[in-house]
């Protein structure tokens, strides 16, 4: 992973980001088409094992930046902090269904499609969307309040640059996206599953509002300078839903949220449209 410092003005490019402001940025490279890590044994969620998340970085030499870095993720998305900035723009999303797998990684429960399952767009880059999992109870938090489930949509750029959507459910009616998946998840096993053609046009946002911010991936090796898409609605998924994941998942893993990182003065926009007020 190479890391330089940039002005902020490289975010405004990319980002949109408020300028005369600097921090060290650390590109997230994917050399695979998952760079988080494969073997969830030297790691768990669980403090006072020797392998819980204040122990990460200390675990594996790689993972160093899971300790020290100042870019981690998840993080508390508090309304003092957060700066509206509705010059972000919509959020450009063209999905389409695509030949998907789904497998058992041990911490984590992970939809991967195999084919062209679209892209989101930001600021002219398009981010090709590479899978889809969950984390029980939710890892970013609103002002302090976890949430029952998140699910993380990771996208890629032909530069290798990592983009992540993040969507937060509470406790309602059952998630579209999981009901259809719902029967796949319950027989999944540690092998990768074909499980036909899945329609990424099927996860809903709800809502046009979000956040954005630069942070990591929320597992080992915790790679820094992924860029967060956090939709501001909180949508609902049922009981039976999270219980399937958390089912799924191997012992240690049933609670797979990473607690809450420090900001380190990182800026955190909200996206809020122009043309209604911002209702929408």
């Amino acid at each position: 992973m190479m890391c330089s410092n940039f002005f902020l003005l490289f975010l405004a490019a990319s980002l949109i980001f408020l300028p005369h402001q600097s921090f060290t940025i650390c590109r997230a490279v994917l050399d695979q088409p998952d760079d988080e890590v494969g073997d969830e044994t030297k790691f768990t969620y669980i403090e006072g094992t020797g392998k819980g998340p204040k122990k990460w970085g200390q675990i594996d030499p790689h993972w160093k930046v899971c300790d020290n870095g100042k870019l981690q993720s998840p993080i508390d998305l508090l309304d003092q902090r957060v700066q509206v900035f509705p010059n972000l723009g919509k959020l450009k999303r063209d999905y389409k269904p695509a030949p998907a797998t789904v497998k058992n990684r041990g911490h984590d429960v992970t939809v991967r499609w195999k084919g062209d399952a679209g892209k989101i767009n930001i600021n002219g880059t398009d981010f090709g969307l590479l899978q889809c999992h969950w984390h029980s109870p939710s890892e970013h938090t609103f002002n302090g309040s976890r949430y029952a489930l998140e699910l993380h949509v990771i996208h890629l750029s032909s530069t290798h640059k990592i983009a992540v959507i993040g969507i937060v459910y509470k406790y309602g009616r059952p998630d579209p996206f999981l009901s259809k998946l719902l029967h796949h998840i319950k027989s999944v096993g540690t092998k990768e599953v074909d499980i036909g053609m899945i329609n990424s046009g099927d996860i809903k946002f709800g809502s046009r509002k979000y956040y954005r911010y630069i942070g990591s991936l929320t597992v080992p090796p915790c790679t820094e300078g992924v860029i967060w898409t956090i939709v501001k609605k909180v949508r609902t998924v049922s009981r039976e839903q999270v219980r399937a994941l958390r089912e799924a998942v191997h012992d240690g893993f049933e609670a797979n949220a990473r607690p809450t990182q420090q900001l380190d003065g990182r800026p955190v926009l909200l996206y809020t449209p122009r043309d209604n007020g911002g209702s929408a």
